[in-house]
């Protein structure tokens, strides 16, 4: 599937954010800190998959 350039932009901004909750997660396990973390990294991985589908749907160069 060809993108456009907005849409690689979105996806790495998310991908950035999630790698940062991980690696906290990863820094602080078995503390409430990392459970807290790796929820906010899956729910952000939910929020990255409906942004991207949403604009797939409205953009003319990736649809």
């Amino acid at each position: 599937m060809k993108t456009c350039h907005q849409f690689d932009t979105v996806r790495a901004e998310y991908e950035r954010e999630i790698g940062f909750m991980l690696a906290h997660s990863k820094r602080h396990e078995g503390r409430p800190a990392a459970k807290s973390s790796a929820k906010q990294a899956a729910s952000t991985k939910q929020r990255m998959a409906r942004a991207l589908n949403s604009h797939v749907g409205r953009c003319p160069e990736c649809g």
